[in-house]
């Protein structure tokens, strides 16, 4: 007659041979779609994100450095970096937005103040 203590540590050891099969098996994905997203953030900042140079730099290095990830298979950090360089690229282009807009409005404040200097000014 088998012991209820040797059944059930067979059982629990099949269970742990199983779980750790699946765990092999439940390997990350390469994160594909998040290092395209990430290429095109860039490459649109890129394009209109020149008064960003700081964020803009953070975006590229972080997309190297995922890219440096997928090559070592390293998919988790891949994955990360990915998203933090698609997240720095686009804060660089709302910070050039941002830059743009303020030269823009101090612009407008000048010729304000100019039309107001002329219409004070005797003809």
């Amino acid at each position: 007659m088998t012991s209820p203590w040797k059944t059930g540590r067979a059982a629990l050891a099949l269970v742990a041979v199983a779980v750790a099969a699946l765990a092999a098996c439940a390997s990350t994905d390469a994160p594909r779609e998040q290092m395209a997203v990430a290429n095109a953030a860039v490459e649109q900042a890129t394009g209109s994100a020149a008064e960003a140079p700081v964020e803009l730099a953070a975006a590229r290095d972080k997309l190297t450095r995922a890219n440096a990830a997928m090559a070592s298979k390293d998919y988790a950090l891949a994955r990360q970096l990915a998203e933090q360089a698609a997240a720095d690229a686009a804060l660089a282009q709302a910070t050039a937005r941002s830059a743009r807009s303020a030269r823009a409005l101090s612009e407008v404040r000048d010729s304000i103040q100019q039309l107001k200097t002329q219409l004070n000014t005797p003809s």
